[in-house]
C-alpha cells in the first residue's frame, strides 16, 4: 500500500523522504502534548532526525516488516500510522499512531486504522493485529475500543516516558474478527 483514499477528505501515503520537513513541522507543533505520550520526542530535534525516520521505516517496508504512513486530512498532514515489527511466523503485527492535535476528535485516527487493519487482514494476510496504548491515555484507547478490538489486558510498567514508567493496555484484533465485523458493516 503506497497510498489509500479512505475518503474525499482523509487518504494515507506511505511515508518517503520528501514528506521529512512536513512531518517535522507537524511533531515539533504538538511536541508538548505528545511528549506526554510517546518516548521518541526527545531524539527529534530537526527535519533530518525526521529525514532518518522516514529512511528507517522505508527500509522495513522494503524488508516486508513494517512500515510508517501519513495520514493526511484535506491534503494536510495530520499524523501518522504505522505498522512495527511484523512477525511473519505467527502472522501477526503491532499498530502505533498519533496525531496532531488540530486533527483530533473528527474521526479521522479511526478511519486510518481502519484502513490499516483492512490492509493487515486482507493484503498482508496476517491473523492478529494489537494496539497497546498508555492505561490513562483516553484518546489512544478509545480508538481500538471503537473499533472493536478485545480488551486483552494490561502490562505494568511497559513503557519508560523521560522520567516515569507508564503501564499498557494490550488491545487485539483477529482476523476472523475484523472480516465478520466488516461483513456486518460495522466499520
Amino acid at each position: 500500500m503506497l497510498r489509500h483514499q479512505i475518503n474525499d477528505e482523509v487518504h494515507l501515503e506511505l511515508l518517503e523522504t520528501r514528506h521529512a520537513e512536513e512531518l517535522y513541522r507537524l511533531t515539533d507543533r504538538n511536541r508538548d502534548r505528545l511528549r506526554e505520550w510517546l518516548p521518541w520526542l526527545n531524539g527529534t530535534r530537526g527535519m533530518e532526525d525526521s529525514e532518518a525516520f522516514i529512511r528507517t521505516s522505508l527500509q522495513h517496508f522494503a524488508n516486508a516488516n513494517g512500515g510508517n504512513f501519513g495520514v493526511f486530512y484535506r491534503g494536510q498532514m495530520a499524523g501518522c500510522i504505522g505498522l512495527h515489527n511484523i512477525d511473519w511466523g505467527n502472522r501477526k503485527t503491532s499498530i502505533g499512531y498519533w496525531l496532531g492535535a488540530d486533527f483530533q476528535r473528527r474521526g479521522i485516527m479511526t478511519l486510518a486504522c481502519g484502513a490499516i487493519l483492512d490492509y493487515v487482514f486482507g493484503e498482508l494476510e496476517l491473523n492478529r493485529a494489537e494496539i497497546r496504548a498508555a492505561e490513562f491515555n483516553a484518546r489512544s484507547r478509545a480508538i481500538p475500543e471503537r473499533l472493536g478490538f478485545t480488551n486483552e489486558g494490561k502490562i505494568r510498567q511497559a513503557e519508560w516516558l523521560y522520567d516515569h514508567y507508564v503501564d499498557h493496555v494490550v488491545y487485539g484484533m483477529l482476523r476472523d474478527e475484523w472480516l465478520q465485523r466488516r461483513k456486518e458493516g460495522q466499520h
